[in-house]
């Protein structure tokens, strides 16, 4: 059985956009959606530059989730994300930029979540001790709302100020 164990933060600054010799950091277009499903699961359908993938995940245990993810013909993708996913699309930039041994995934979100920017570490266990880059914000690891599931029902561009 594969399990995700991972930590999610804001994004603080534009200091992660470089690595520690100076050079950009490129991207990798990610678009991905969700086959409505109801219960314990989300299944997702994710163009990730020219690889498509399934992945199926089980809900959260604290920092950690069962995750099954499976190649899938690129074409088959297109046709679920066009068909078969709930709206609006996941559309993004992933960034991935090693720091204090760990390597950084950073999310740049466009579209209807434009404007966010989260930053994941995945973890061996869920006491792992993570050094934190001074580019990271805020944690919300435990924040529903910045679940890329939860984002297609509750697009960042909607949320008001509390």
């Amino acid at each position: 059985m594969a399990v995700e164990i991972e930590r999610k933060f804001l994004v603080s600054s534009d200091r992660w956009r470089f690595n520690e010799d100076g050079t950009a950091i490129q991207g990798t277009p990610f678009r991905q959606g969700y086959i409505p499903s109801q219960g314990l699961a989300t299944v997702r359908v994710r163009l990730e530059g020219e690889e498509a993938r399934l992945t199926i995940k089980g809900e959260n245990q604290g920092l950690a989730r069962m995750e099954f993810e499976y190649p899938i013909p690129l074409e088959d993708a297109r046709q679920m994300l066009d068909s078969l996913c709930r709206r609006p699309l996941i559309e993004k930039t992933r960034y991935c930029r090693p720091a204090a041994g760990v390597m950084w995934e950073i999310d740049v979100f466009e579209g209807e979540n434009s404007g966010l920017v989260v930053a994941e570490v995945e973890l061996e266990s869920e006491d792992q001790v993570v050094s934190l880059p001074d580019w990271i914000g805020q944690e919300v690891s435990g924040d529903p709302r910045y679940y890329n599931v939860n984002l297609v029902a509750n697009p960042y561009s909607r949320w008001r100020d509390d």
